[in-house]
């Protein structure tokens, strides 16, 4: 029996995992080569560090998907480019 069959895995799944495991690592390493990160103030009228502009990313394009799935009847990479544009703007601007 494999250990984590009852999560029913797919690749989707995995690949989610990995990227979001890859994000983390990846503030770490800035973190770790330019420490601080500087606040920025943005549009918002908020001071945000890196880490709170990738958490804002995250939880933007979590919510960009699950309007894409209810929303619409398109595939789903649509919205996962529209969350891409997204977090990109938030470091940008935000």
């Amino acid at each position: 029996m494999k250990p984590l069959a009852w999560m029913a895995w797919t690749w989707q799944t995995a690949t989610f995992f990995c990227f979001i495991a890859a994000c983390l690592i990846t503030m770490l390493l800035w973190e770790m080569l330019k420490p601080g990160g500087s606040p920025k103030h943005g549009v918002l009228g908020l001071n945000t560090t890196r880490g709170d502009r990738l958490f804002i990313s995250l939880l933007g394009s979590a919510y960009i998907h699950v309007a894409w799935l209810g929303l619409t009847e398109q595939p789903l990479w649509w919205g996962s480019v529209i969350s891409v544009f997204f977090a990109l703007t938030v470091f940008k601007w935000v």
